[in-house]
């Protein structure tokens, strides 16, 4: 009987520490999406601090804020005591995340390059919550929104486009990098798709050369007058008004509201579709 008391009580020394580890209850996030992103997964409760510009849902936008573009609070967070962060690798310095982790502080990296990245994160993000199935709920509402726009839209005729994601100096984005993901989803073909850099400075005159049907901008991005409007007549996309603003929360944002900017870039390209016949 002895021998087997001291059996068990072996075996339940040697289970694996995850068997007993408590979800985190303070949480820190280090983007806007990946503070939408942990709301989104059930986690809102939880959040004590977030980055700059985290301003959906409104609730977040009451919260500390302990990083920004330039980069992180690293000694503000450590005095917070997370149990929890959740980080942007592409936006935040590799550095002070390697530090937080050296501190003991678990660090959740939101990787985001596909659609399907953004229901992976949530069901990734679930499993931190108190209650996994709302960020399940979310991972399956979103994949089923995707099987919804696929049908409602032509997604397998070309539309050659440029995103224009600043203006001085040009930039644009080159597939495999957010949110070139957008575009292709809805049928859209990279006018500078092979770019060696992820989001490459480009010229106007390689724009004109690239003659794409569709240009997409934000509103913060671009004064329209001084870029373009000399280049009316040489630029398809310009040539017959098929220049758009979208929502940059939406685009720029790998979050559930990404369905927002599908349903925006979709349509429009569908407008050069129509324009064609």
């Amino acid at each position: 009987m002895l021998f087997r008391l001291i059996a068990i009580t072996y075996a339940s020394l040697m289970l694996p520490s995850f068997a007993c580890a408590s979800t985190p209850q303070r949480i820190i996030t280090l983007a806007p999406h990946a503070t939408e992103m942990a709301f989104a997964a059930g986690l809102g409760e939880k959040i004590i601090a977030v980055s700059e510009r985290s301003d959906y849902p409104p609730q977040a936008q009451q919260l500390e804020t302990v990083s920004n573009y330039q980069g992180i609070k690293l000694e503000r967070i450590l005095a917070l005591k997370p149990d929890l962060v959740i980080a942007w690798p592409a936006g935040n310095p590799a550095k002070a995340l390697a530090q937080l982790e050296q501190f003991g502080i678990e660090v959740y990296f939101s990787h985001t390059n596909s659609l399907e990245d953004i229901a992976n994160n949530l069901e990734a993000l679930a499993a931190y919550s108190d209650d996994p199935s709302t960020g399940r709920a979310a991972a399956a509402k979103f994949r089923q929104q995707l099987t919804e726009l696929k049908l409602r839209y032509d997604t397998e005729t070309p539309v050659r486009y440029f995103y224009q994601l600043s203006d001085k100096p040009l930039i644009t984005v080159a597939d495999g990098h957010w949110p070139a993901a957008v575009f292709q989803f809805c049928g859209g073909e990279n006018s500078f798709q092979q770019a060696n850099a992820p989001y490459p400075q480009v010229s106007v005159e390689q724009v004109i050369l690239r003659q794409p049907e569709a240009m997409f901008t934000s509103p913060h991005a671009t004064d329209y007058t001084t870029v373009w409007q000399p280049w009316q007549a040489d630029i398809p996309a310009l040539k017959f008004g098929h220049f758009w603003s979208l929502n940059p929360d939406w685009l720029n944002r790998p979050t559930p509201r990404t369905v927002l900017a599908l349903e925006q870039v979709c349509q429009h390209l569908d407008t050069v579709r129509q324009h064609r016949q």
